[in-house]
């Protein structure tokens, strides 16, 4: 009996999965690099209503959220939305901005899933190209991705955190 296995747009019911998500793949990835004050004022409620506004009224049609599910539950999320680097056209360029699977549930399809629903709900959207910003330390989502089709452009970024500062490199794909 196989599962029943989907990716959708998200719902306001689901802001609050999605906050709870975010915030524990946040301590998971980046707990050593922030600031633990600032990782304990995570609010999920205040995440949770963030999320809510973000799905019911987003400032761009074009920024959409997207969830996996197993079932009726939900195992992840995307974000995707028009790039706003400096070097982006934003009528071109989309980007992932946020792509999260639980911990617990990686490496059992949903990654793959929201990722195909993400390139085709961009390339629905009219872009050409997506971007995808990465740490340059995460071997295994950089080889995941340039399995699927991703290659770095060269662009780097840093931004500070708690203990250093955090780099990142982006990625970028044809949609064409």
């Amino acid at each position: 009996m196989s599962a029943d296995l989907s990716v959708r747009l998200a719902w306001p019911d689901d802001a609050e999965t999605i906050a709870a998500l975010q915030r524990d793949h946040w301590v998971r990835v980046y707990g050593d690099a922030v600031d633990p004050d600032e990782l304990a004022a995570l609010d999920q409620g205040t995440m949770a209503e963030r999320w809510g506004r973000l799905i019911t009224a987003p400032k761009d049609a074009r920024i959409r959220t997207l969830v996996a599910l197993e079932r009726a539950t939900l195992r992840g999320y995307a974000l995707v939305h028009p790039c706003h680097d400096p070097d982006a056209d934003q009528v071109r360029d989309a980007e992932v901005g946020e792509f999260v699977v639980a911990g617990d549930h990686q490496r059992t399809g949903h990654g793959s899933r929201l990722l195909h629903a993400c390139i085709d709900t961009v390339r629905a959207d009219g872009f050409e190209r997506a971007v995808w910003w990465v740490s340059p330390t995460d071997d295994v989502l950089r080889a995941w991705l340039r399995d699927a089709g991703w290659e770095p452009d060269g662009a780097h970024r840093e931004f500070a955190g708690a203990t250093g500062p955090v780099k990142q490199i982006r990625l970028h794909t044809s949609l064409a």
